[in-house]
């Protein structure tokens, strides 16, 4: 068994919660304000500070800016990890500019909050802990170690030491606060983006496949009357060759492969439908018996191995769904196999497992997080190919086959059993899912 994707972009190693273009909008504003504040208070007012130093760090600010927007673009999505390192550095810068300008004395030692803000908010809790430290820690710091706030020529501004007391507590309050309760109210409001995506997944898949039903019917039906013709016209042609001839032997096999066709017309037209006949249940071993029948003459030996296993067989629904899906893996596994097909069952008070092993090339690796999506295939689709006397496909026969197992409650997972290859299936159940 193996697949090909249709092209597409690789999903991503892990959480990225926020754009590069996010933040550095964000330290573009704040070096528009810093630069105008700083420019202000030395010229505006008259106040003297350290314009150099001021500016040396917004300057550096600007600097990071440019540098990550060259190096990653503004649509580059930043790890969480990343993301705090960046909002560590705003905080540094920040309480560089405080350092100078009078420490939490200044009225803008308020925006130590706003990168615990956007780390609350959007970073997991671990990374948001840390920045929230990392701004503690600058603000005591700075409630000891600072510049004098600039003030007239010649003239000071001493505030009493409870103030400032009073400014560094307050300080700290608000970024507890915010890192606690902004960050757990963000990670319900996440909570439930993630299960409102998963629901529209499900929707969408159940949606596939009604479409999927909807078009298995048609066909059925549509195919059903030049199929008859094909079986009409073969009959006719048997009694008009002589027997045990070379002809006559085509003939039959005609006859025979469209016998199995109206066989499986007959399955697909009642595709979501309970069995009707008194053989309605089977042991699980006698059902992957049953699928397996078909592909054993087809040059493969297919192994059957029930170890695992703690009591008698469980018994399941012989529906159409659960046959149509383990025949259509086993197959697969049939076509791509070397040699040799494994089929390992097992089970006990709480679960039911099959695997399928072929004995293949397996799975690409970088496919097996996308297998039993539709259009997924490595059957080749190009008449013009090298390989263009294989079967041909659009990639739809593990979608089905998943998504009907999935309908009987089972989970499917993709594996290659060996670093060499060797594809294997793992289904698994539920007690409860066939009780």
């Amino acid at each position: 068994m193996s697949a090909e994707p249709t092209p597409s972009l690789p999903p991503p190693a892990g959480w990225r919660p926020l754009r590069l273009q996010t933040l550095v909008l964000l330290r573009w504003l704040a070096v528009a304000g810093q630069t105008i504040g700083v420019l202000f208070v030395n010229w505006g007012l008259g106040f003297p500070l350290p314009l150099v130093e001021c500016l040396a760090l917004i300057v550096l600010s600007a600097g990071v800016n440019i540098g990550l927007t060259l190096r990653f673009g503004p649509h580059y999505r930043l790890s969480a990890r990343v993301a705090a390192l960046q909002l560590a550095f705003d905080l540094c810068q920040l309480g560089g500019l405080l350092a100078l300008t009078g420490g939490l004395e200044n009225p803008f030692a308020l925006l130590l909050l706003a990168p615990v803000s956007v780390s609350a908010t959007s970073l997991p809790q671990r990374q948001a802990f840390l920045v929230a430290l990392l701004a503690a820690m600058i603000a005591s710091v700075l409630a000891v170690l600072h510049l004098p706030l600039p003030w007239e020529m010649g003239g000071t501004i001493v505030f009493n030491r409870i103030y400032v007391i009073g400014i560094w507590v307050s300080t700290i309050c608000g970024v507890v606060f915010i890192s606690a309760y902004t960050n757990r109210v963000a990670h319900d409001a996440r909570q439930i983006a993630d299960a409102l995506a998963a629901t529209e997944l499900a929707l969408s898949r159940r949606e596939q496949l009604s479409a999927l039903d909807g078009l298995a019917a048609a066909a059925a039906h549509e195919l059903g009357t030049p199929l008859s013709t094909i079986a009409l016209a073969a009959k006719e042609m048997r009694l008009e060759v002589e027997k045990n001839s070379a002809l006559a032997e085509d003939v039959e096999l005609i006859i025979a492969q469209a016998a199995r066709c109206r066989a499986i017309l007959a399955k697909l037209r009642n595709l979501g439908s309970e069995p009707a006949d008194l053989f309605a249940e089977a042991p699980l071993t006698d059902i992957l018996d049953e699928v397996a029948r078909p592909h054993e003459g087809r040059g493969k030996v297919i192994l059957f191995d029930a170890a695992d296993t703690s009591g008698p067989p469980p018994i399941f629904p012989r529906s159409v769904g659960l046959l149509y899906g383990l025949g259509n893996i086993i197959e697969n596994a049939t076509d791509f196999a070397a040699q040799t097909v494994r089929i390992e069952s097992g089970w006990d008070q709480q679960t039911i497992s099959v695997a399928i092993t072929d004995d293949g090339k397996g799975f690409a690796p970088e496919l097996i997080a996308r297998l039993g999506e539709p259009y997924l295939t490595s059957r080749p689709r190009d008449p013009g190919g090298s390989d263009a006397h294989q079967p041909g496909g659009l990639g739809l026969g593990i979608f089905i086959a998943k998504t009907l197992l999935e309908r009987t409650g089972a989970r499917l997972t993709f594996d290659n059993a060996e670093p060499t290859g060797h594809a294997r299936v793992r289904i698994t159940w539920p007690r409860s899912a066939i009780a």
